[in-house]
Protein backbone atom coordinates (compact mmCIF):
# COMPACT_ATOMS: atom_id res chain seq x y z
CA UNK A 1 0.00 0.00 0.00
CA UNK A 2 2.34 2.31 0.78
CA UNK A 3 4.49 1.82 -2.63
CA UNK A 4 1.29 2.41 -4.29
CA UNK A 5 -0.04 5.74 -2.18
CA UNK A 6 3.58 6.78 -3.00
CA UNK A 7 3.48 6.20 -6.79
CA UNK A 8 0.14 8.35 -6.56
CA UNK A 9 1.56 11.33 -4.96
CA UNK A 10 4.62 11.30 -7.49
CA UNK A 11 2.18 11.23 -10.15
CA UNK A 12 -0.23 13.88 -8.83
CA UNK A 13 3.07 16.31 -8.03
CA UNK A 14 4.44 15.67 -11.66
CA UNK A 15 0.74 16.90 -12.71
CA UNK A 16 0.53 19.80 -10.88
CA UNK A 17 4.36 20.90 -11.97
CA UNK A 18 3.09 20.42 -15.69
CA UNK A 19 -0.24 22.76 -15.33
CA UNK A 20 1.57 25.06 -13.03
CA UNK A 21 4.20 25.45 -16.13
CA UNK A 22 1.80 25.81 -18.22
CA UNK A 23 -0.45 28.28 -16.39
CA UNK A 24 2.78 30.65 -16.14
CA UNK A 25 3.94 30.56 -19.70
CA UNK A 26 0.22 31.29 -20.49
CA UNK A 27 0.28 34.54 -18.07
CA UNK A 28 4.38 35.48 -18.99
CA UNK A 29 3.58 34.98 -22.98
CA UNK A 30 0.76 38.40 -22.29
CA UNK A 31 3.96 40.19 -22.56
CA UNK A 32 6.18 38.62 -24.87
CA UNK A 33 5.21 36.25 -27.85
CA UNK A 34 7.85 33.58 -26.16
CA UNK A 35 8.93 33.26 -23.49
CA UNK A 36 12.47 32.89 -21.91
CA UNK A 37 14.08 30.32 -19.70
CA UNK A 38 15.43 33.23 -17.01
CA UNK A 39 11.69 34.41 -17.17
CA UNK A 40 10.38 31.22 -16.30
CA UNK A 41 13.16 30.06 -13.49
CA UNK A 42 12.50 33.45 -12.28
CA UNK A 43 8.40 32.71 -11.80
CA UNK A 44 8.49 29.18 -11.03
CA UNK A 45 11.56 29.44 -8.33
CA UNK A 46 13.19 26.49 -10.47
CA UNK A 47 16.43 26.45 -12.14
CA UNK A 48 17.32 26.44 -15.83
CA UNK A 49 17.91 22.68 -16.32
CA UNK A 50 14.88 22.13 -14.55
CA UNK A 51 12.69 24.27 -16.93
CA UNK A 52 14.45 22.49 -19.96
CA UNK A 53 13.39 18.96 -18.38
CA UNK A 54 10.02 19.94 -17.91
CA UNK A 55 9.74 22.12 -21.71
CA UNK A 56 10.80 18.98 -22.96
CA UNK A 57 8.43 17.12 -21.82
CA UNK A 58 5.42 19.43 -22.58
CA UNK A 59 6.99 19.11 -25.88
CA UNK A 60 6.76 15.75 -26.34
CA UNK A 61 3.07 16.02 -24.72
CA UNK A 62 2.66 18.34 -27.65
CA UNK A 63 1.69 21.11 -24.91
CA UNK A 64 4.28 23.55 -25.86
CA UNK A 65 6.63 24.50 -28.98
CA UNK A 66 10.56 25.36 -27.46
CA UNK A 67 12.91 26.58 -29.03
CA UNK A 68 16.58 26.80 -27.69
CA UNK A 69 17.84 29.88 -27.42
CA UNK A 70 14.46 31.05 -28.31
CA UNK A 71 12.14 30.24 -25.24
CA UNK A 72 8.56 28.46 -25.22
CA UNK A 73 5.23 29.28 -26.36
CA UNK A 74 1.96 27.27 -25.71
CA UNK A 75 0.63 25.21 -28.49
CA UNK A 76 -3.39 25.14 -28.79
CA UNK A 77 -3.48 22.52 -26.47
CA UNK A 78 -1.53 23.87 -23.84
CA UNK A 79 -3.17 27.05 -23.65
CA UNK A 80 -6.86 24.73 -22.96
CA UNK A 81 -5.01 23.19 -20.23
CA UNK A 82 -3.67 26.95 -18.72
CA UNK A 83 -6.90 28.89 -19.29
CA UNK A 84 -8.44 25.64 -16.79
CA UNK A 85 -6.48 25.98 -14.65
CA UNK A 86 -6.11 30.00 -14.33
CA UNK A 87 -10.52 29.62 -14.49
CA UNK A 88 -9.81 27.31 -11.42
CA UNK A 89 -7.31 29.78 -9.84
CA UNK A 90 -9.44 32.85 -10.36
CA UNK A 91 -13.05 31.15 -8.97
CA UNK A 92 -11.28 29.47 -5.78
CA UNK A 93 -9.77 32.71 -5.24
CA UNK A 94 -13.47 34.85 -5.29
CA UNK A 95 -14.92 32.12 -3.45
CA UNK A 96 -12.48 32.37 -0.94
CA UNK A 97 -13.30 35.63 -0.14
CA UNK A 98 -17.13 36.22 -0.90
CA UNK A 99 -18.10 32.92 0.44
CA UNK A 100 -15.37 32.51 2.99
CA UNK A 101 -13.88 36.03 4.57
CA UNK A 102 -10.33 35.05 3.23
CA UNK A 103 -8.60 38.68 3.19
CA UNK A 104 -7.72 39.39 -0.37
CA UNK A 105 -3.67 39.22 0.56
CA UNK A 106 -4.07 35.59 1.64
CA UNK A 107 -5.94 34.09 -1.14
CA UNK A 108 -3.13 33.71 -3.67
CA UNK A 109 -1.55 30.71 -2.08
CA UNK A 110 -4.76 29.08 -0.92
CA UNK A 111 -6.15 28.88 -4.05
CA UNK A 112 -2.62 27.59 -5.45
CA UNK A 113 -3.40 24.51 -2.93
CA UNK A 114 -6.88 24.04 -4.21
CA UNK A 115 -6.63 24.39 -8.11
CA UNK A 116 -4.79 21.24 -8.44
CA UNK A 117 -6.94 19.39 -5.54
CA UNK A 118 -10.83 19.73 -6.53
CA UNK A 119 -12.90 18.23 -9.37
CA UNK A 120 -13.90 20.02 -12.36
CA UNK A 121 -17.25 19.14 -10.71
CA UNK A 122 -16.39 21.55 -7.55
CA UNK A 123 -15.14 24.24 -9.81
CA UNK A 124 -18.47 24.33 -11.45
CA UNK A 125 -20.27 24.26 -8.71
CA UNK A 126 -18.64 27.38 -7.53
CA UNK A 127 -19.21 29.15 -10.40
CA UNK A 128 -22.43 28.45 -10.35
CA UNK A 129 -22.67 29.61 -6.70
CA UNK A 130 -20.79 32.90 -7.37
CA UNK A 131 -23.48 33.85 -10.70
CA UNK A 132 -20.71 32.59 -12.99
CA UNK A 133 -18.43 35.98 -12.36
CA UNK A 134 -16.67 37.65 -14.96
CA UNK A 135 -13.59 38.44 -13.10
CA UNK A 136 -11.56 37.48 -9.62
CA UNK A 137 -11.25 39.78 -6.65
CA UNK A 138 -8.20 40.98 -7.89
CA UNK A 139 -10.22 42.24 -11.03
CA UNK A 140 -8.32 39.39 -13.45
CA UNK A 141 -10.76 38.22 -16.06
CA UNK A 142 -11.61 34.75 -15.26
CA UNK A 143 -11.88 32.14 -18.38
CA UNK A 144 -15.22 31.10 -19.48
CA UNK A 145 -15.95 27.15 -19.25
CA UNK A 146 -15.37 27.52 -23.07
CA UNK A 147 -11.80 29.04 -22.32
CA UNK A 148 -13.09 32.48 -23.26
CA UNK A 149 -11.62 35.94 -21.55
CA UNK A 150 -12.46 39.15 -21.87
CA UNK A 151 -10.06 41.67 -22.30
CA UNK A 152 -10.86 45.08 -20.87
CA UNK A 153 -9.02 47.84 -21.54
CA UNK A 154 -7.10 49.33 -18.78
CA UNK A 155 -3.70 51.46 -17.93
CA UNK A 156 -1.91 51.72 -14.34
CA UNK A 157 -2.70 54.17 -12.23
CA UNK A 158 0.79 56.15 -13.35
CA UNK A 159 0.08 56.42 -17.09
CA UNK A 160 -3.92 58.32 -16.05
CA UNK A 161 -4.02 61.94 -17.34
CA UNK A 162 -4.51 64.00 -15.03
CA UNK A 163 -8.45 65.03 -13.84
CA UNK A 164 -9.85 62.14 -15.74
CA UNK A 165 -12.41 60.07 -14.14
CA UNK A 166 -11.37 56.35 -13.89
CA UNK A 167 -12.41 53.46 -11.74
CA UNK A 168 -10.58 50.88 -10.01
CA UNK A 169 -10.71 47.60 -12.08
CA UNK A 170 -7.67 45.57 -11.39
CA UNK A 171 -4.59 45.17 -8.96
CA UNK A 172 -1.29 43.24 -10.70
CA UNK A 173 0.58 43.37 -6.76
CA UNK A 174 2.18 39.84 -6.84
CA UNK A 175 4.10 40.81 -3.31
CA UNK A 176 1.32 40.27 -0.41
CA UNK A 177 2.69 43.14 1.65
CA UNK A 178 2.53 45.85 -1.67
CA UNK A 179 -1.53 44.68 -2.14
CA UNK A 180 -2.28 44.80 1.72
CA UNK A 181 -1.05 48.52 1.51
CA UNK A 182 -2.71 49.23 -1.58
CA UNK A 183 -5.68 48.02 0.30
CA UNK A 184 -4.83 50.34 3.20
CA UNK A 185 -4.75 53.07 1.30
CA UNK A 186 -8.56 53.18 0.12
CA UNK A 187 -8.43 51.44 -3.07
CA UNK A 188 -11.10 48.95 -3.99
CA UNK A 189 -12.21 47.45 -7.18
CA UNK A 190 -14.80 49.69 -8.87
CA UNK A 191 -14.04 52.89 -6.61
CA UNK A 192 -14.19 56.00 -9.01
CA UNK A 193 -10.94 58.12 -8.62
CA UNK A 194 -9.14 60.83 -10.52
CA UNK A 195 -5.14 61.72 -10.30
CA UNK A 196 -5.14 65.63 -9.07
CA UNK A 197 -1.40 65.66 -9.31
CA UNK A 198 1.81 63.41 -10.56
CA UNK A 199 5.63 64.60 -9.30
CA UNK A 200 8.08 64.08 -11.98
CA UNK A 201 10.91 61.35 -12.44
CA UNK A 202 8.59 58.93 -11.36
CA UNK A 203 7.50 60.66 -7.63
CA UNK A 204 4.34 60.23 -5.62
CA UNK A 205 0.78 60.64 -7.27
CA UNK A 206 -1.96 62.71 -5.64
CA UNK A 207 -5.48 60.55 -6.06
CA UNK A 208 -9.51 61.87 -5.20
CA UNK A 209 -11.64 59.26 -4.67
CA UNK A 210 -14.95 60.17 -5.96
CA UNK A 211 -16.36 60.84 -2.10
CA UNK A 212 -13.34 63.67 -1.56
CA UNK A 213 -10.96 61.42 0.04
CA UNK A 214 -7.62 62.25 -0.88
CA UNK A 215 -4.57 60.07 -0.44
CA UNK A 216 -0.54 60.02 -1.47
CA UNK A 217 0.90 56.93 -3.09
CA UNK A 218 4.69 56.27 -4.95
CA UNK A 219 4.87 55.00 -8.10
CA UNK A 220 6.03 51.84 -7.48
CA UNK A 221 2.64 51.20 -5.61
CA UNK A 222 0.51 53.31 -8.28
CA UNK A 223 1.95 51.06 -10.94
CA UNK A 224 -0.19 48.17 -9.35
CA UNK A 225 -3.03 49.42 -9.78
CA UNK A 226 -4.90 49.34 -12.83
CA UNK A 227 -7.70 51.76 -13.83
CA UNK A 228 -10.80 51.71 -16.79
CA UNK A 229 -11.64 55.46 -17.68
CA UNK A 230 -14.92 56.85 -17.42
CA UNK A 231 -17.13 57.90 -20.21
Amino acid sequence: MTIYADLIINLMAHSRSKEDFLKTVYILQQADERVSTNKLCSALSISAPSVTDMAQRLVEDGLIDYQKYKGVRLTAAGEAIALKMLRRHRLLELYLVQELGYPLPEVHDEAEKLEHAVSDRFIEAVAQKLGHPSFDPHGDPIPSREGVMLAPDLMPLTELPLAISASVSRFTASDDALLAFILEKGFQLRRVLCVLSREPFEGPLTVQFDDQEIVTVGHQVANAIQVERNG
